[in-house]
């Protein structure tokens, strides 16, 4: 087989077939390099370089269609949900633009399709200069169809579609719903697991035929995918009889090249992301070779801001699945920033997951740029929220790449300020928790030196520790309440005469004059660092 050319919208519409989108106006040539997805936000200035494909949220009418071709005239296609308002001006503004237009099927999501999308054109990311693209899934499920004459998928071990072929409106409403969800629906796989069809499809190396006994659903022919004994997949076939011999050959011929093709997908994208962290890592740390990893990366090179994401799960007991959910919260981190900006790149640099968001050029203040990464920030824990326990920290702005490391540290320490509160699901930026990072900084400082506490406040931990006494906790109630006694002694629990006693009693002890504002700050202070 050939490898594959370069994604042009043609392809990328025969990839995916009707199922999904739909030519509602051509240029006449489909052939336009497509070199991105992007989002369509009113609120945001629009931002589509040559070749992308835009998915026009909520544009309906035709004017509005109109508008948005005429103000994204570089991009090869713009995406509206179905039924597509096409009258004469729509048709004549595709004409004179050469800027597609495609309806996308109600039942998808917009996540769904830029899901899509991207998938089909992360082939060839990262590629050398000269490298050609190696065949992909897509074409091989295709050529299974032909050899067939049936709808196929290829799916991965937990039954998530990995490519598909055209001819799936051939197939059910169940085939239509695992194409547009890219998973197989819980409830096939229930049926599926139930009548000891997945039990025969692992332990033969033959294809089987699965009769499904419902007259909504086409039986289906599914063959296992695998090197060795290990499971890598498998390939399903929408079929109304069993296959002649001849196909079963073919089809379990097929499993062999697929089986290849995972293989190889799998060693290119342990490649491919080792680059990008490595990538990623030299911009973050800055220095000469900062210029050259950014552009290889393909990210902007002035104002950006960068994130700093980390799971808060405990993977100890199981690393293999720890490492692996990582990577999957790396993945889903690219997604989201990569739809707000075409050129945000993320990658996982040991336990943390870094960002470099670009953002729009504005004024000398950059608080209001770091409160947008911080939303852009918040909006990602929110949809990933129920999967994945994190918390992300914000870096100040960098105006250009020397200081992309400083921004790095600031998140960096916005992230750790998060974990010494014990926060999950909580996003800050910098400047929001500055204090609270010096003051992890001096406690880093005096920790490297050993140093220990001193003066009143270390005469009563002494004495507590001696005297079995809570005279510290009193004192740390006494000033997070202001001195209000009532307010204090409600929070150790203890009467306020208790409460004024236990305070007489740390005075003579430590010798601390609580009258003396310094005083206070300073045994505040010590508290704060040594955590005790």
């Amino acid at each position: 087989m050939r490898n594959r050319p370069r994604a042009s919208l043609g392809r990328i519409l025969h990839d995916l077939g009707t199922t999904l989108l739909d030519v509602a106006a051509s240029p006449g040539d489909l052939d336009t390099e497509v070199t991105g997805v992007h989002i369509y936000d009113p609120l945001d200035e629009l931002i589509v370089p040559p070749g992308g494909i835009l998915l026009a949220v909520g544009v309906q009418r035709a004017d509005d269609i109109c508008a948005l071709i005429e103000r994204a005239g570089q991009a090869a296609g713009v995406v509206v949900k179905l039924p597509v308002d096409v009258d004469e001006r729509v048709r004549a503004v595709v004409l004179e633009t050469g800027v597609a237009v495609l309806g996308l099927t109600r039942a998808a999501s917009w996540s769904q399709v830029a899901a899509l999308l991207r998938s089909l054109l992360a082939e060839g990311d990262l590629a050398e200069p000269g490298e050609g693209p190696p065949d992909d899934l897509f074409s091989l499920a295709n050529a299974v169809c032909a050899l067939l004459d049936a709808p196929v998928t290829i799916e991965d071990r937990s039954s998530r579609v990995l490519a598909y072929s055209g001819r799936q409106e051939e197939a059910d409403q169940g085939r239509v719903e695992t194409v547009l969800g890219r998973q197989v629906p819980d409830r096939y796989l229930r049926m599926l697991d139930e009548r000891g069809f997945f039990k025969q499809l692992y332990q033969s190396r033959d294809p089987v035929y699965m009769e499904l006994d419902d007259e909504n659903v086409i039986n289906r022919v599914a063959v296992a995918v695998r090197t060795g004994d290990e499971i890598l997949g498998s390939i399903w076939v929408a079929v109304h009889e069993p296959l002649s011999e001849q196909r079963q050959r073919a089809l379990a011929d097929a499993a062999k090249i697929v089986a290849l093709r995972l293989l190889r997908e799998r060693a290119g994208a342990d490649t491919r992301r080792r680059l990008r962290a490595d990538l990623l890592s030299t911009v973050l740390a800055g220095g000469t070779d900062a210029a050259e990893a950014a552009e290889r990366l393909g990210i902007a090179t002035t104002r950006l801001c960068v994130l700093a994401a980390q799971l808060t799960g405990d993977s100890a007991a199981d690393p293999a699945r720890g490492e692996s959910d990582r990577q999957r919260f790396c993945d889903a981190l690219a997604l989201h920033v990569g739809a707000i900006h075409p050129k945000a790149a993320a990658a996982l640099v040991g336990s943390v997951a870094y960002a470099v968001l670009p953002l729009q050029s504005g004024g000398p203040d950059s608080s209001g740029e770091e409160a947008r990464a911080v939303r852009v920030a918040e909006s990602f824990l929110a949809r990933v929220g129920p999967r994945h326990a994190a918390n992300i920290g914000a870096g100040r702005l960098a105006l250009n790449l020397a200081h992309v490391a400083r921004s790095r540290a600031d998140a960096d320490r916005a992230l750790r300020v998060l974990r010494a509160r014990g926060a999950t699901g909580q996003v800050a930026g910098y400047t929001s928790v500055h204090f609270e990072s010096l003051l992890l900084q001096v406690a880093d400082v005096a920790a490297a030196e050993e140093q220990t506490p001193t003066g009143p406040y270390q005469r009563l931990l002494d004495h507590d520790a001696e005297h079995g006494t809570e005279l510290t906790a009193t004192l740390r109630a006494y000033l997070d309440a202001f001195g209000d006694v009532n307010a204090a002694s409600a929070r150790v629990h203890v009467h306020a005469n208790t409460f004024r006693y236990r305070l007489k009693r740390l005075v003579e002890i430590s010798g601390l004059d609580l009258s003396d504002p310094d005083a206070r700050l300073t045994v505040m202070l010590q508290m704060r660092i040594f955590g005790r």
